[in-house]
């Protein structure tokens, strides 16, 4: 009979005590689930769970609309050091009762945990790590020192490394230097016997082992006792297995079988010395790996000039507040995110955009901290500080998405999980084959044989060949002014078949003018446009920025009983007139009629012009062309797109005639108009059940349901919050060709991994029917564990490398 634990979460959505006893009756229908109960007061639920699981708990509460609360974590977590310590780790969270989703990620160093509130927290979830044999603590708690750590682990990989070779490099000479120089064997016996050459081996390659080797012992052998080896105990058993026999033959030879005593120390002295090499070299191309976090923290300014008491002073960038006033001169990099009050420069923004031509600032102008300000003084108001801002968000999000498995990892992680334990066996198997069939001594061959099955066969490469491609690309992504929100966007945008977006201010430029007027007969132009202007000052729409600046200079009326009206338009009283402006259909739905302006909207829609009409007290008053420029980038990335074997659909609320005007121009094939932001949603998914997997691209808070429906949603980053926050990639330039930079590096990212992948699956499944010693019989030929400790050092190196190439990308749309 399964163990009953004891559970207690915090529940959402109760506003009464009937809802407690709502949530209460679903969770004591579930089976296993006994001894309920849910406090109204506390919020909470507590019960005891007997073989029920978790997420029937989670399902059962969301079902009844009282969901339970979650939330998520980063641990920085030290010690790991393969594949296998990610999955040890891994289960060592996921078996915390309220656990949902654990992740931790070999290049990154950190865990990502999603838990139920209540069950547990913070130090729990860090002690069972700590268990597991792998310091943590939450990132919170941690100074952000990753520079630092990254600089500290080398150097203490470098000491490991140093020492090791210099105890080894006299052993290594003792046993093989007759390999390489004529009558050294003779010298040697001669002057200190072989015995003592033994004895000397022996002393060193203890140190080695007990000193900068301990770390394979420390961590592999606990983890073997557990029943969870990892490539610690791998080496550790390797390296131990040598040492012991060796020991034994220079101790105590009779208790071998005869002519079978033979010394291995210079290859345990040589294994853990190469693999220590191998981690320093693996220390420091991680170190490049994370390069990019590092520049962007780089960016945030110490300390910022501030106004206060009527002095300008200098303090830490965490004391500037909201409100203040900031002083920057010129070629100073800006402390905080702000608008600027006094003075006129140009910034450079390409750290942020990618874009490389930096962007005048005056009054009113946002300004972004982190940027670098050219050769005018500002001040400015601070809008954002600390996590607030925008570089601080960037951070957020690339460390978030360097963190993410992709699905394509799913493979790897199945087969490291049985991988070790498998070589084990092998290892076994290897000995008692040579042990029953190999050449006298067969006992040393089998010990050779299985010492380099082991060495050989250890997981680092699969570990890390697809977090440092992830990192390095996010990374690179980062620098050109592509955030992947969402790591699975990587893969997701790589199997894209057809990019959709969204027309305006993301095809367009968003700023639409006002290009012609039609008027019924007997209006009176000034009049008309006096009441429309005044209506359209309530409205959010770009659009109604356009109409407003035509009544600029006069005094607009008060506006009552204002109505937006979703992808139609809007209604209002002004003045004592009832004003409608939108849409022909918003006319035809209240009874005015259109036909006088047929031919008007038909000419205007050839034109790529956008009709909208006006009518006042139910009578049609007017009808203006709304003009919105192509982006200069547009074609030309549409042209790309498609030549790239992407398809190219565009998606929007605007007429039929307008759309087909503008897909026209840029070589568009499949257009969808007319439709309102839920309808953008089925548009996406029936682009989808054509085409395939759709990227959809927009920029405002109607694209924010399709940008979610897609299979990778692209937000260019002058839309707004919402757009940004339904995305799984913010462009952070409204140049299109972000979204070339987006797949280039999606598509690069994702060979690599293959590459990475391939490398790691292959050199494993190659080399271990080598190290057992299949090419003996044809050859005559027996990998030694030092050649075996030296190619398992280079796969990691290797996949590392390939990984770093990435830093140097500049796909398509890059200045």
């Amino acid at each position: 009979m399964a163990e009953a634990v004891t559970l207690q979460l915090e529940i959402d959505g109760m506003s009464c005590a009937g809802c407690a006893g709502r949530a209460e009756r679903a969770l004591t229908a579930l089976p296993g689930v006994s001894g309920v109960s849910v406090n109204f007061a506390a919020r909470t639920a507590r019960m005891q769970l007997t073989g029920a699981d978790i997420a029937d708990v989670t399902g059962a509460l969301k079902a009844a609309n009282y969901p339970a609360r979650e939330a998520d974590i980063t641990l920085t977590v030290e010690g790991l050091s393969c594949a296998s310590c990610v999955h040890r780790a891994e289960d060592a969270l996921r078996a915390v009762p309220g656990v949902l989703e654990a992740t931790v990620n070999l290049a990154t160093g950190r865990a990502q945990v999603r838990y139920l509130v209540g069950t547990t927290d913070a130090a729990q979830l860090s002690q069972a790590l700590t268990g597991a044999g792998y310091k943590a603590r939450p990132v919170e708690d941690a100074p952000d020192t990753r520079p630092d750590h990254a600089r500290n682990e080398i150097i203490a990989a470098r000491a490991a490394f140093v020492i090791a070779a210099a105890l080894t490099l006299p052993v290594f000479a003792l046993e093989m230097g007759s390999h390489f120089i004529p009558g050294m064997r003779d010298w040697v016996d001669g002057m200190i016997g072989q015995r003592n050459a033994w004895l000397v081996q022996f002393l060193l390659t203890t140190l080695v082992l007990i000193w900068p080797g301990r770390q394979f012992f420390a961590r592999g052998i606990p983890a073997l006792l557990k029943g969870a080896p990892e490539m610690n105990s791998l080496v550790a058993i390797g390296t131990g297995a040598a040492w012991s026999f060796s020991t034994l033959s220079l101790f105590a030879p009779s208790l071998l079988p005869e002519g079978t005593a033979a010394v291995y120390f210079e290859a345990a002295a040589v294994i853990v010395t190469l693999i220590l090499l191998g981690r320093w070299l693996e220390a420091r191309a991680r170190g490049r790996t994370g390069a990019a976090i590092r520049n962007l923290v780089g960016l945030q300014p110490k300390t910022a000039r501030v106004e206060r008491g009527g002095d300008v002073i200098d303090i830490a960038i965490d004391q500037v507040v909201v409100g203040d006033t900031v002083h920057v001169r010129p070629g100073e990099r800006i402390a905080v995110d702000g608008e600027v009050l006094q003075g006129e420069s140009y910034v450079d923004e390409s750290m942020i955009s990618g874009e490389p031509l930096p962007v005048a600032k005056t009054q009113g102008e946002e300004v972004i901290g982190g940027t670098v300000n050219g050769n005018g003084a500002l001040s400015f108001r601070a809008t954002k500080v600390g996590r607030d801002t925008v570089l601080a968000q960037i951070i957020a999000m690339v460390e978030q998405a360097q963190g993410t498995k992709l699905p394509i990892q799913a493979l790897a992680d199945r087969v490291v999980r049985v991988f070790v334990p498998i070589v084990i066996v092998l290892a076994l198997l290897t000995v008692l084959c040579w042990s029953v069939v190999g050449p006298e001594p067969s006992f040393a061959y089998a010990m050779v044989a299985g010492v380099s099955v082991l060495i050989i066969a250890c997981p680092c490469a699969m570990g890390l060949a697809t977090p440092t491609s992830i990192m390095v690309g996010t990374g690179r992504a980062a620098e050109l002014g592509v955030l992947f929100r969402k790591g699975d966007a990587l893969q997701g945008l790589d199997s894209v078949r057809l990019v959709a977006f969204d027309k305006t201010g993301t095809l367009t430029e968003g700023r639409p003018t006002v290009t012609r007027i039609e008027l019924s007969a007997g209006r009176d132009r000034a009049e008309t446009l006096r009441l429309i202007a005044a209506a359209e000052t309530r409205s959010e729409h770009p659009v109604a920025r356009a109409i407003e600046t035509l009544a600029e200079g006069v005094d607009l009326p008060a506006v009552s009983e204002f109505a937006a009206i979703g992808g139609f338009g809007l209604s209002a009283r002004v003045d004592g007139h009832d004003v409608l402006v939108g849409t022909a259909r918003l006319m035809q739905e209240n009874g005015v009629d259109c036909r006088a302006f047929v031919g008007a909207a038909s000419d205007m829609g050839r034109a790529a012009q956008t009709p909208v009409y006006a009518a006042i007290d139910g009578a049609l008053a007017a009808v203006l062309a709304i003009s919105d420029p192509v982006k200069s980038s547009s074609r030309a990335v549409v042209q790309r797109l498609q030549s790239e074997g992407v398809r190219v659909a565009m998606v929007t609320g605007d007429t039929e005639a307008t759309a087909k005007a503008i897909a026209s121009q840029l070589g568009i094939d499949h257009v969808t108009a007319e439709v309102l932001p839920g309808g953008k949603v089925e548009a996406v998914a029936s682009l989808r059940d054509a085409f395939g997997p759709v990227a959809f691209v927009g920029d405002g808070i109607n694209d924010a349901p399709a940008l979610a429906e897609a299979d990778v949603g692209l937000a260019v980053g002058s839309g707004t919050d919402v757009a940004i926050e339904a995305a799984d990639v913010v462009l952070m330039s409204d140049d299109l060709n972000g979204v070339l930079r987006a797949l280039a590096l999606s598509r690069a990212t994702m060979r690599n991994i293959r590459q990475n992948l391939f490398w790691a699956f292959a050199y494993n499944v190659a080399l271990i029917p080598v190290a057992a010693g299949v090419l003996y019989p044809l050859t005559g030929l027996l990998l030694s564990p030092m050649l075996a400790a030296g190619a398992m050092a280079l796969s990691s190196v290797f996949v590392l490398t390939n990984a770093l190439r990435l830093r140097r990308m500049t796909p398509a749309g890059t200045a």
